[in-house]
This record gives structure tokens, sequence and C-alpha cells, in this order.
């Protein structure tokens, strides 16, 4: 079965949250900072530090 990459995601950020309960600043720091550091120039620092 070939689930998509973003509902495989969807699936355990809403697990994750609902189990763990993390403060709903906390998430959207991590989201909003994830997003802002994949535009800038520190992008493919951490990609090539993750693969």
């Amino acid at each position: 079965m070939d689930v998509p990459l973003w509902l495989a995601l969807l699936a355990v950020g809403v697990l994750g949250i609902k189990l763990v309960r993390p403060p709903w600043w906390l998430v959207t720091l991590l989201l909003l900072g994830g997003y802002l550091i994949a535009g800038s120039f520190l992008g493919p620092a951490v990609d090539s530090l993750i693969n």
C-alpha cells in the first residue's frame, strides 16, 4: 500500500499532538522555524547533516 508522505506526516503529527500534548506555541514555533530554515541559506547545510 502506497501512502503519500504528506498523509503519513499528518497522521504522525496528529497522533503526537494528541498523545504528548505539547503547548500550541511550541508546535507553531517548530513548524514556522522549520519552514523558515528550509527556505534560507541554512537549508542545504541542515539537509547535508540529516542525510
